[in-house]
């Protein structure tokens, strides 16, 4: 978290609200079998950030009218990561962003080479593992991913 701090950059929790509010950090992601966004949400109050993970747009939803801030939809393509993950494709993730106005963060098999699809679809960000952590050069993975986001947020119109 201090290093976060350093460099102005929320600190999410995934999962674990409890681990989240005992260090301080600003938010937490929660899953479907994870703490109800209800009941989190009592917990933390308005000012805290909570995202959820929403595959479908009833959940998308349901995840908005109860008050989370953003959700994460996935797994856009096939991940190592989480091997047990369905792939919804870019074609699911346009169905989740047409079901609501909160912002939705692409996540699953996301790389270098279909990054820009993500964006280009809707996405207001990606969220990775293995295509930076994987990389022998992971500053130099992370800077082409945020470049990549980047450059196709500024085609953008305003």
């Amino acid at each position: 978290m201090a290093l976060t701090n350093r460099c102005n950059v929320p600190l999410i929790i995934n999962d674990r609200l409890d681990i989240a509010l005992a260090v301080g950090a600003a938010g937490v992601h929660l899953g479907q079998d994870d703490i109800p966004l209800a009941a989190a949400r009592r917990i933390t109050g308005k000012d805290f950030i909570i995202g959820v993970s929403a595959r479908y747009p009833k959940d998308a939803l349901t995840a908005e009218r109860e008050g989370a801030d953003y959700l994460g939809t996935g797994a856009l393509f096939p991940t190592g990561t989480k091997a047990d993950a369905g792939v919804i494709g870019l074609r699911g993730l346009a169905e989740v962003l047409s079901s609501v106005s909160i912002p939705v963060v692409g996540i699953g098999g996301i790389s270098p080479a279909n990054a820009q699809d993500v964006i280009t679809a809707g996405a207001s960000g990606i969220a990775v593992i293995s295509a930076i952590l994987s990389q022998d050069d992971i500053y130099g993975a992370a800077a082409t991913l945020r470049a990549i986001v980047d450059t196709q947020k500024d085609k953008e119109p305003r």
